[in-house]
């Protein structure tokens, strides 16, 4: 009988844990989800609707804002530019931190710990206290205003964390394949290519998407990089659309949604690698 009673007040401590976690999830999932819902609910409307009736359904639906913010932010223009940028920095984190994260993992020794443990700590350097070194020599080396340039930062930026997770990955990997590739001839970076970068598909998939997300939804090192308008990317062009005096709210509503919609479409396509992704490089790591 105490036996029973143990097991049934296990069952419903835990299904209280169970339901406070539905329900912490929940209102943080609402939380987060209203800001999309009222952007998406008020470009829809126009612009003195909007402003008197926020909280309110569209009287009548109109997609005329996202006509009028696909011109007012040359939206062809900003979007491949903002394609460009975040194919150069993930492109890039992929590469050099792969290699690195599989090298530093696979060789054992002081050197090696060292190294990892220096990336790691960079991770944790706050980005505003290297904000004005990092204008100053991007000015010096003349990559300040230009796309590629923009997503060269990207790379020294986001590098760190990539290692980490690759590091950490890496360890789930036999190093027989190594040891049998070796015997067979297969170089070191033909081994890397060939038969390692392949397995290391979760965690790309991870680095990926976190760092595209990153990319796509920055605004700060963009403002600060790109001083030529042809070289925008969308959030810098929506930003141009808030006034001295006047903001142009419907636009502004309706490019932001068009500026979500592809970096979202990314996201569904890879979010089942994410977790595990991250599970696995962080906890091996």
């Amino acid at each position: 009988m105490k036996a029973q009673r143990r097991v049934i007040r296990s069952s419903m401590g835990s299904g209280a844990g169970h339901a406070f976690i539905f329900l912490f999830l929940l209102a943080a999932a609402v939380i987060t989800l209203f800001p999309i819902y009222m952007a998406v609910l008020n470009s829809l409307k126009s612009d003195g609707e909007m402003l008197n009736q926020v909280l309110a359904w569209p009287s009548s639906v109109t997609f005329a804002n996202y006509a009028d913010a696909y011109e007012k932010i040359d939206f062809l223009r900003s979007f491949v530019n903002t394609v460009v940028v975040t194919l150069i920095g993930v492109t890039g984190i992929i590469v050099f931190a792969s290699m690195a994260g599989y090298k530093m993992s696979r060789t054992p020794g002081k050197l090696s710990r060292f190294l990892f443990s220096l990336f790691v700590l960079s991770s944790l350097i706050p980005f505003h206290s290297i904000l004005i070194t990092l204008v100053k020599i991007a000015k010096e080396l003349k990559v300040q205003g230009t796309t590629y340039g923009l997503g060269f930062i990207y790379i020294g930026l986001g590098v760190a964390l990539a290692i980490f997770l690759y590091h950490g990955f890496v360890k789930s990997i036999p190093r027989d394949l190594d040891e049998a590739a070796v015997m067979d001839g297969c170089g070191e970076l033909r081994l890397y290519a060939t038969i390692i970068f392949p397995l290391l598909l979760p965690i790309t998939a991870t680095v990926a998407i976190l760092n595209a997300l990153w990319m796509w939804n920055d605004f700060l090192l963009p403002l600060l990089m790109l001083t030529n308008s042809d070289y925008y990317t969308l959030l810098i062009s929506t930003n141009m659309l808030f006034g001295e005096y006047n903001n142009d709210w419907s636009a502004i509503l309706a490019s932001l949604v068009l500026t979500m919609l592809p970096i979202m479409a990314v996201y569904l396509v890879l979010q089942k690698y994410i977790l595990s992704g991250i599970a696995e490089g962080a906890i091996k790591g």
